[in-house]
């Protein structure tokens, strides 16, 4: 059947603060293994390009969340100068730039609180759609469900297309301090149902979803502690009637095309993912015909835009350069001093300084809130991720981008009582991350790490394994990768001692994992003793701040190891692949 029109969507996802190719922790233009380029800027030419080839009248520019976290620049404009204040958010001048016509919410958008996003919504010239974020209190949206835009043809009706926005209900574990009491958040494919066919009523020809959920139901971080999926996009697609397209966002990951029949219809619905942070941007098109019945889709395909093919645009540049000028400064600002280098190239698989100086400075933080409170004086642990594999502490001159690279998510400070046992049991849960082996080795690197578990069943992500430390004692134990998972946790130690299991202690540890990110056992019930909302990495900066020197000997070492049958595992140095997103953004 001969098409009487081409719909041409242009998406965008996981941008993460990026409009300029550039990284603001190395003080360079942005470059992985991969030859990627990122930042909406070079998008913004894709996107224009497209538009003069097919005319823009003809086109939908969407993206699919996960907006203003990620680099210094979003955090610049949150935290240091915050968008409340009335400052501009670059990232909505460099989207009005470039003239979108709608936006989904993505889970990111929660974390530096309500009022942070709503002045962010109220700068953008387009509508910020979240179906399914609803009221405390009641039924309706909190933010708008969707859209309808009207698309011309000469001598035929206007197509009238709706869009939907969807966001991961994980929103209410990870953002739970920002959210509870004001948002609530429903299924993607439970609020589809209802708004899909909310669309069709008020006359949707065409229905695109922006979701902010990956396609692959069965990884979810959080397990059970919701009834709905993270990762629902492909269920979206497969189980509720009437949806044509789907821009997928949130799963850092490269889908040119995946078709997904509908159950119900047998007809089927076209999905595209572009990768994040302005790498990849979606061109997907709709063939549609108009007959007796109306418009029907005769045709779908997508394909995929590589940014690294083109050049800034200067509309998107001009809007934003003030504002990355003023970061760069910012982050290249000399706060203090180390005295020897750190690095986190090992982390994952063996002892890390850099690990031991985050432990540290939660620890000393937490001793000094729980002063003249009932939990003063106990034991104090704490507990962190080797979250950027690429992070480095110089010898010397130590600046505000040397620790958010060592920290790179907006993660908050709590303080939970715990027992021994529990702790225990926190960190089997832990060990989960390294895969088995029969014997000592040598192994490489990715043969250890990044085992796939329940919530993660592609292989858990670094940001998923934590590392334990403590404030006034060493703590040693060995993680025996012979043994099955949950015996794995070895002779743990603390000052000297077998870790008593009945015993008291206060754990240090980020408002991702105590919200239940990563399914954690216990930590999500436990009861919290310190929670300021405090960032770790704003921690981080305001200690060598105001220390003004890493003295590395006087911050306690955590003594662990990798073993097979009880004999120390070797690992060969041999250079792992490490796709260029796995370390730009988490879930949390």
């Amino acid at each position: 059947m001969a098409a009487d029109l081409t719909l041409t969507v242009l998406g965008t996802t996981d941008l993460h603060g990026n409009v300029f190719s550039w990284d603001y922790v190395q003080e360079r233009a942005y470059a992985d293994e991969s030859g990627n380029a990122v930042g909406l800027a070079r998008c913004a030419s894709l996107i224009k390009r497209i538009r003069a080839e097919r005319g823009a009248e003809r086109c939908l520019t969407l993206d699919a969340g996960d907006t203003i976290q990620g680099t210094p620049l979003a955090h610049f404009f949150a935290r240091v100068d915050p968008v409340t204040s009335g400052v501009t958010h670059p990232m909505a001048a460099a989207m009005n730039a470039v003239g979108y016509d709608a936006a989904a919410l993505g889970n990111h958008e929660f974390n530096y609180g309500m009022d942070v996003l709503r002045a962010f919504q109220g700068q953008l010239d387009f509508p910020l759609l979240g179906a399914n974020a609803l009221d405390w209190s009641g039924d309706r949206s909190a933010f708008p469900p969707y859209v309808i835009r009207e698309i011309r043809a000469d001598g035929l009706p206007p197509l009238r297309v709706g869009v939907l926005g969807l966001v991961t209900p994980g929103v209410a574990i990870w953002d739970r301090a920002n959210v509870e009491g004001r948002v609530r958040f429903t299924g993607v494919v439970e609020q589809a149902a209802t708004s899909v066919a909310r669309l069709k009523a008020d006359g949707a020809d065409v229905v695109v979803v922006s979701c902010h959920s990956g396609t692959d139901a069965d990884a979810t971080s959080y397990g059970d502690r919701i009834p709905y999926p993270e990762n629902a996009s492909g269920l979206l697609a497969q189980e509720v009637p009437g949806v044509d397209a789907i821009l997928v966002g949130h799963a850092h990951v490269e889908i040119e095309q995946r078709l997904i029949t509908n159950r119900r219809t047998g007809r089927p619905v076209l999905l595209s993912e572009p990768l994040c942070c302005g790498m990849r941007v979606s061109v997907m098109e709709l063939d549609l015909h108009h007959g007796e019945d109306g418009w029907e889709v005769v045709e779908r395909r997508a394909r995929l835009l590589r940014a690294s093919d083109a050049p800034e645009d200067p509309e998107v540049t001009d809007a934003v350069r003030a504002a990355h000028d003023r970061v760069v400064r910012y982050a290249g600002e000399v706060i203090g001093e180390c005295d020897t280098e750190l690095s986190s190239a090992t982390a994952r698989y063996a002892e890390s300084r850099i690990v031991d100086l985050v432990n540290h400075v939660q620890a000393t933080v937490l001793r000094d809130e729980l002063v003249g409170t009932e939990s003063e004086g106990l034991p104090i642990f704490s507990v962190t991720s080797p979250f950027n594999r690429d992070s480095v502490v110089p010898a010397g001159a130590v600046s505000v981008r040397d620790l958010t690279g060592v920290y790179v998510h907006e993660s908050t400070l709590l303080g939970v009582r715990m027992t021994g046992a529990e702790l225990q049991a926190y960190l089997e849960h832990s060990a989960r991350y390294f895969r088995p082996v029969a014997g000592p080795g040598p192994w490489r690197p990715d043969e250890l790490t990044g085992s796939p578990t329940d919530e993660a069943p592609y292989g858990s992500p670094d940001y998923n394994y934590d590392v334990l430390g403590a404030l006034d004692g060493q703590v040693a134990y060995d993680i025996d990768l012979a043994r099955p998972v949950g015996e794995r946790i070895r002779g743990l130690t603390y000052a000297g001692r077998t870790l008593d299991p009945d015993g008291e202690l206060v754990l240090a540890v980020n408002s991702y994992r105590q919200s239940g990110g990563g399914n954690f056992p216990a930590v999500a019930t436990a009861r919290v003793v310190h929670d300021r909302q405090q960032e770790v990495r704003q921690l981080l900066i305001e200690w060598v701040r105001r220390t003004g020197h890493i003295a590395v000997d006087d911050i306690p070492r955590t003594s662990w190891r990798l073993v097979a049958g009880g004999q120390p595992v070797k690992v060969s140095r041999e250079v792992t692949s490490v796709h260029p997103s796995s370390h730009l953004s988490a879930p949390e």
